[in-house]
């Protein structure tokens, strides 16, 4: 969470206060640039771009809404205005996991699979209910805060996660694990 006081010295042209409150935010506005629009190249030009609007509107942010939705809504606006422009082949690259210790490199193997199979799932979905169910499940957003981030009613967004929830059990249905004989 971003301090308020480091939000206001911003605002009051602190350029180091600045400077930190962008660093403070990158990882957050990447990560979601990279979940809505599916490729490392797209998702670092959309998130410098964000980062760039932050930067020249700091000054418009009211605190009517919490700094991290005002912040989401920018980036989230800029990958829907850059995959209507581009509508993009999404490619499935694998979303960097931590793994334990214990796991064996198998196991590793076998998470990367299904990482990669249910990230297609979602990059099967249209982008609306893809953009609703990366804040929702990826960023921990609420239901209120997706609501403030995309301009919508709350119900749209309960609306919209339904509907994504039954075509990625539609997609998924007919999953199956990979099994490790297929691995190797």
């Amino acid at each position: 969470m971003v301090a308020p006081e480091l939000i206001k010295a911003a605002q009051a042209g602190d350029r180091d206060a600045l400077i930190t409150l962008l660093r403070d935010i990158e990882n957050h506005v990447y990560r979601t640039a990279y979940y809505v629009l599916g490729n490392e190249q797209d998702a670092m030009d959309a998130a410098q771009e964000a980062l760039i609007r932050i930067y020249t509107k700091i000054n418009s942010y009211e605190e009517k809404a919490q700094f991290k939705t005002w912040v989401q809504r920018i980036v989230t606006n800029l990958c829907i205005d850059k995959f209507r422009r581009s509508r993009p082949t999404v490619s499935i690259e694998q979303h960097e996991m931590n793994f334990t210790a214990q796991q064996t490199v198998e196991d590793e193997v076998m998470s990367s699979y299904i990482a990669q199979d249910i990230r297609a799932a979602i990059d099967k979905l249209p982008e609306h209910h893809r953009t609703v169910v990366v804040l929702r499940y990826l960023q921990d957003f609420s239901y209120n805060e997706i609501a403030e981030s995309l301009n919508l009613p709350i119900n749209t967004v309960k609306s919209y996660l339904f509907r994504a929830r039954q075509q990625l059990q539609t997609i998924l249905r007919d999953y199956k694990k990979p099994s490790s004989e297929a691995v190797r």
